[in-house]
């Protein structure tokens, strides 16, 4: 029977857990069992991991039998396989290979020098299979290492039997492909103060970029062509923001070559989360990098206003205060949150809301101070959209349940803020069907400029030898 492996889902979190239960089952009478039975995966972190597309699942006709799930922040370049388990039925079959090496070969696009993980040296499926798939044993006592072992302890695993391992990755090649992502951004808050003698809207707002997003992979072409090459619903490429990103920064640039693109999509389409203009953002830094055009992040913030007025917050990669059309930015600290974004499913058209009579367009300016003191909440757009779009009013009723529901942008979606991890999961869970929920966690910097210095840095540093 054939399996695919794509993205996992948060619906999917259960049976995925499901499935590390059953794959312990597997050291019933080994000294590690006790830990392992009283260790289930946390399922708050394993849908935080989804959530950002950290998980992979394997699946035959449509139901999961395997799961990797990886785990950043290891530092000097690497990711950790935080999990990787197969259904014991489905075992000898390859399952757990594949997962392995779609999770390294997505590792070494996003630009990871080294896959890193801890296991038992003593069982025929842990550190022998690892090291069949290129993985060496590191010295246990290297100083990085020490939190983990001190984890193991706290947890009463047994030390000699913990071995850990490292795989190296290779630097890709300049025509190979590299993935980026391009995070979705919430309006905390959105006020029309003016309007100017050009037709625009002066705006004040704030936008809080989120670690969750769409994803774009990209191959340097040499025959100078942009090719989207994949189907995205309703956008001909022609229309696509990403391929008018990439032939601006081409002609901008003078002789570059092409690329190939592939659009990953998560963000909803018209639903206020900036998905479009991220992508086109992302475009902009992945090929200034891969092109080695050399612009600096001004630059590529002034070619990024032409393409949209919330393309060079993206750019830019800070949470920010916004006013103008949204291009004059100033960094803002934001506090750490947890969001749940709900989607209604309905398209709101970000122009007919513009041309509303009933929209309010000269509110007094707000202060970064009475945003700060939560006086400065509201979207102007809100009223509007409940008015003409009962979907997102709807959306809007049921989140407020909750809390405080607000609108982000100009629609669909809508969001709420979160004080724990804990609290936004109970809102997620109780999503009814007529919408879909999303769990995200607002960042101060964005996942693209980590990736972009991950990507300078391994191409700086190809050769970097694995701990020994």
């Amino acid at each position: 029977m054939a399996v695919t492996i794509a993205r996992a889902s948060v619906a999917q979190a259960s049976a995925l857990c499901a499935i590390e239960r059953a794959a312990v089952e597997l050291f019933r009478g080994h000294r590690a069992w006790g830990t392992y039975a009283a260790m289930p995966v946390p399922p708050e972190l394993l849908e935080v991991a989804i959530a950002r597309g950290l998980v992979w699942v394997a699946l035959e006709e449509g139901v999961p039998v395997g799961f990797v799930w990886l785990q950043d922040g290891a530092g000097e370049g690497a990711v950790e396989i935080a999990e990787i388990d197969v259904l014991p039925s489905r075992g000898r079959r390859g399952i757990g290979a594949a997962l392995l090496e779609h999770a390294c070969t997505w590792a070494s696009e996003a630009g990871y020098r080294r896959v890193d993980l801890g296991t038992l040296g003593d069982v025929p499926w842990n550190a022998p299979f690892y090291a069949r798939h290129g993985f060496t044993v590191v010295d246990k006592a290297d100083p990085a290492l020490a939190r983990a072992r001190e984890r193991d302890r706290e947890n009463g695993f047994p030390d000699d039997l913990r071995v850990f391992m490292s795989r190296g990755l290779p630097a890709p090649s300049v025509t190979a492909w590299s993935a980026w992502p391009a995070p979705a951004k919430l309006n905390l808050f959105l006020r029309i103060v003016g309007r100017r003698d050009d037709g625009y809207h002066d705006l004040q707002t704030v936008f809080r970029l989120l670690d969750w997003g769409d994803e774009l992979r990209l191959r340097v072409r040499q025959d100078g062509a942009i090719v989207r090459v994949n189907e995205v619903p309703g956008v001909p490429a022609e229309a696509d923001l990403v391929v008018r990103a990439a032939r601006l920064l081409q002609a901008h640039a003078g002789g570059a070559p092409g690329a190939d693109i592939a659009v990953d999509k998560r963000i909803p389409m018209g639903g206020g989360l900036g998905g479009g203009s991220s992508d086109a953002a992302t475009a902009l830094v992945a090929l200034n990098h891969l092109w080695g055009c050399g612009l600096d992040e001004d630059a590529l913030a002034s070619l990024a206003h032409r393409l949209g007025a919330d393309v060079p917050v993206f750019v830019r990669g800070r949470s920010a205060w916004a006013e103008g059309v949204g291009e004059r930015l100033t960094p803002i600290a934001l506090p750490r949150r947890w969001y749940v974004v709900l989607d209604p499913g309905e398209h709101v058209p970000t122009g007919a809301l513009f041309q509303a009579p009933e929209l309010t367009r000269n509110a007094p300016p707000a202060t970064i101070s009475s945003f700060a003191s939560g006086e400065t909440a509201e979207n102007a757009f809100e009223p509007v959209v409940r008015a003409r779009h009962p979907r997102v009013a709807a959306a809007l009723d049921w989140l407020s349940r909750f809390g405080r529901a607000r609108l982000s942008g100009s629609g669909g979606c809508v969001f709420l803020e979160a004080a724990s991890l804990a609290q936004a999961r109970k809102v997620v869970r109780q999503c009814p069907p007529a919408f879909a929920a999303q769990l995200a966690a607002g960042v101060e910097v964005s996942p693209l400029q980590r990736t972009l210095a991950r990507h300078r840095d391994r191409a700086a540093l190809p050769g970097q030898p694995l701990r020994a």
